[in-house]
C-alpha cells in the first residue's frame, strides 16, 4: 500500500527535483520519430544523504514523442539503496515527496 502511494505522489507532486540519466534501453524501432524507451534515471534526496533512488520508466517514441505532446505510460520501478552513511536533518516530514516526474501532457 505504502508502495502504491509513493507512486501516486510520484506523479503528482510540482516539485521536480534533479535526476540523473543513467542510461536508456530501446524497446520499439519507431520508422520516424524517435523510438520508444525504457530510461533509468538516478536522483538523490537533498535533504538526507546518503542514499540514491533509481527510477526505470517507459519513455514515448515517435513523431509524438519526440515533439514532447505524447503521454508517457505512468508504469515505474523505483529501488533506494544506501551510498554511505545517512545523516538525518534535525527536523523532518514523514511522507515528504522526493522526486516527482509529470507523464500526462495535459499536466506537463
Amino acid at each position: 500500500m505504502n508502495r502504491i502511494i509513493f507512486i501516486f505522489l510520484l506523479f503528482i507532486n510540482p516539485l521536480q527535483l534533479y535526476a540523473e540519466e543513467i542510461g536508456s534501453v530501446d524497446t520499439v524501432f519507431k520508422f520516424l520519430g524517435s523510438n520508444h524507451k525504457i530510461i533509468v534515471e538516478a536522483f538523490d534526496d537533498p535533504k538526507i544523504s546518503g542514499v540514491t533512488c533509481h527510477l526505470s520508466r517507459a519513455k514515448t517514441g515517435g513523431i509524438s514523442g519526440s515533439l514532447g505532446i505524447a503521454e508517457d505510460k505512468a508504469e515505474a520501478s523505483i529501488a533506494c539503496r544506501q551510498i554511505g552513511p545517512i545523516k538525518l536533518p534535525l527536523k523532518i516530514q514523514n511522507g515528504e515527496p522526493v522526486f516527482s516526474k509529470k507523464t500526462s501532457l495535459v499536466f506537463k
